[in-house]
Parts: C-alpha cells; sequence; structure tokens
C-alpha cells in the first residue's frame, strides 16, 4: 500500500531533480538517461506480486485477481463498534466518553481536522483536570514515541492530534477515539483514512469509535458499513468456536522498541530522500540538507553512536568545504 506509489515516484523524484541541473548547467542532457524505470515499464517486468494492505486502493484491486481477506484475529477481538453524533455539544460529549474510560483505566485519542481546535480541546480538557496531550507535526519522531509511551503506561490518558495515522500506532490501552468533523470531505477523512483509524480501537476489547458530524458523507457510510460487515463476520465465528474477545497484552518496551526502531528509520529515509533530492548548488537547499545533518547527527550522540555522528560530522564538513555554508542572502 505505501510501497506501490513509490515505484511511479521514483522516476519522477529522479527526473525532477536532474531536469534542474540540466536547465542550469550542471549536468548534460544525457544524466537524464540514466534512471529508474517508470510505473509501466516496472509492470511489465513483474510476473507474480503479492499485495499486503489493510487498505487497499482500487488501484490495487484493479491489479489482482484474487483478493484474500484476513479478517479474523487470533486474539478473537471484534472491529469496534461505530456511532454517529451530532457535532453540537461535542466537547461536553468527548469529556463524558473520556472521563468513563479513565475510570476504567483506559485511554482515549481524539482526532481533529485543523490545529486550532486540537488546541482549543487541549486547553478546555487541561482545564477540566485531565492529562493531555497534544501531538503535532512539529515534535520530533523520537518526541513522539515518549508522547507514546506517557500514554499507554498512563501518564496521559488523552492524545489529540490532526494526523494520528502516521505513527504507527500500536496501543492496547486505547479503547476510545473521537473522531471530529467526520463528514468533511479531504484524504484525513476519506473512506481509507477512516477504515485506518477505526482501527485503532481494535486492539482492545471494549473498543467504540464516535464520529462526530452533521450529515453521513459517503466516506463515513462506506467505512462504517465496510466495519460492521467485518464485525459480523467475526462475531459469527467466535460465537461458532466458543472464542472470548481479549485484549492484546503487550510490554510497554516491546512497543517502544519497535516503534524506536521505526523512528531511526523514518528519520535516515527521510534524510536519505533530502540527500537525493537538494541541489548542493543552491544555498537554500544546502542549508537545509546541514541542518538536517546537524539535527541527525545530534540525535546520533544521544543515542551514543559516536561512530556515526562522527561520520554525519564529516559529510557536513566536505559540504561546507566544496560548496560554502548554505547562508542565503
Amino acid at each position: 500500500h505505501v510501497t506501490v506509489p513509490q515505484i511511479g515516484a521514483m522516476y519522477e523524484g529522479d527526473r525532477s531533480r536532474k531536469q534542474n541541473l540540466v536547465d542550469f548547467g550542471f549536468r548534460l542532457p544525457s544524466a537524464l538517461d540514466n534512471r529508474p524505470l517508470k510505473a509501466d515499464e516496472f509492470w511489465q517486468k513483474v510476473n507474480q506480486a503479492i499485495f499486503v494492505t489493510a487498505t487497499p486502493r482500487p488501484e490495487e484491486v484493479k491489479k489482482s485477481t484474487q483478493v484474500v481477506e484476513q479478517i479474523i484475529r487470533p486474539t478473537g477481538l471484534l472491529d469496534p463498534i461505530v456511532e454517529v453524533r451530532p457535532s453540537e455539544g461535542q466537547m461536553e460529549d468527548v469529556y463524558k466518553e473520556v472521563l468513563a474510560r479513565i475510570e476504567k483505566g483506559e485511554r482515549s485519542l481524539i482526532l481533529t481536522l485543523t490545529k486550532k481546535m486540537a488546541e482549543d480541546l487541549t486547553d478546555y480538557l487541561l482545564g477540566l483536570n485531565l492529562k493531555v496531550k497534544y501531538i503535532h507535526s512539529e515534535i520530533d519522531t523520537f518526541e513522539r514515541v515518549e508522547i507514546l509511551k506517557a500514554l499507554r503506561i498512563g501518564e496521559i490518558d488523552v492524545l489529540i492530534g490532526i494526523n494520528l495515522l502516521r505513527e504507527g500506532i500500536d496501543l492496547p490501552e486505547v479503547s476510545f477515539i473521537a473522531l471530529l468533523d467526520a463528514d468533511k470531505i479531504g484524504f484525513l477523512r476519506s473512506t481509507t483514512s477512516l477504515i485506518q483509524i477505526i482501527g485503532r480501537a481494535a486492539r482492545n476489547a471494549e473498543g467504540k469509535v464516535v464520529m462526530y458530524a452533521d450529515r453521513m458523507s459517503d466516506a463515513m457510510k462506506e467505512a462504517i458499513d465496510e466495519t460492521r460487515r467485518r464485525r459480523s463476520i467475526q462475531e459469527a465465528w467466535n460465537k461458532e468456536h466458543g472464542i472470548t474477545p481479549k485484549t492484546i497484552k503487550k510490554a510497554v518496551a516491546d512497543i517502544l522498541e519497535h516503534q524506536e526502531k521505526d523512528a531511526k528509520e523514518e528519520a535516515a529515509i527521510q534524510l536519505a530522500a533530502l540527500k537525493k533530492s537538494a541541489n548542493l548548488f543552491v544555498a537554500k537547499d544546502r542549508k537545509k540538507l546541514i541542518e538536517a545533518l546537524k539535527k541527525e547527527m545530534s540525535d546520533c550522540a544521544e543515542r551514543l553512536e559516536y561512530e556515526q555522528a562522527a561520520a554525519i560530522r564529516d559529510q557536513i564538513y566536505e559540504i561546507e568545504k566544496t560548496y560554502g555554508k548554505g547562508s542565503v542572502h
């Protein structure tokens, strides 16, 4: 699901970077011939492929001759109950739901569409003496891991964010998800996104999702119908085999270790992409790359990875020596 779009992006990204260099005379036009395969060229060379994803795109389904669903979980867990409630009075309603979860020692996620709404809701719940944290795009990868750890061990009861899908969140303690502005149109409220959000509450036997909306959008209807379809299959299976759903039990350290590994990999991928796309002859690009390298060097030093930090320091030195420090005038 993540990889397929990258197949086309490889060629497009490579072409975009080199075209700049050719246009400004730093490379010969023949440099464009040394390139990755285009998407259609790649697929012509593929004989058989297996796509693995929780939320397939139409393109992936179209390419497939057979679709195999994995609906039954070994733990017997069901897809969560999904309710739709009006937007009016949503803050008070969210507060009631969150309190009920806190009394049971469970956690809650609240997803908003705007930074302003997230900040207002955070202030509102903090004013009611709840342990709340707002997670946003400016928080770096490793700090996000620490916030998620705090949520898991109970230092935080509620986590508020705009796009919590990118965290790769596996939080068995979360039993309630509030989805504000669920009926708005956009990629954060598409059918795929809504199904992924609903799935965040499927690690807990008490999982429940409440969508706050003034109308039923097509994406909401599709996501709710699909969740109910899966839940009915799961309930029938559990009844037939005498299975009682049980919340996943995972040590905080296990998930943290996995998330830290993911965080390191994500940071490495972002840095590699920046290195590839940066035109070192352009001061603005050079400055951005040097800042990213310095941050990565500091992170390595904090993790006691001194050899890696020294290697990055040498890279910075070489860039500054060859191209200049990247100051923009």
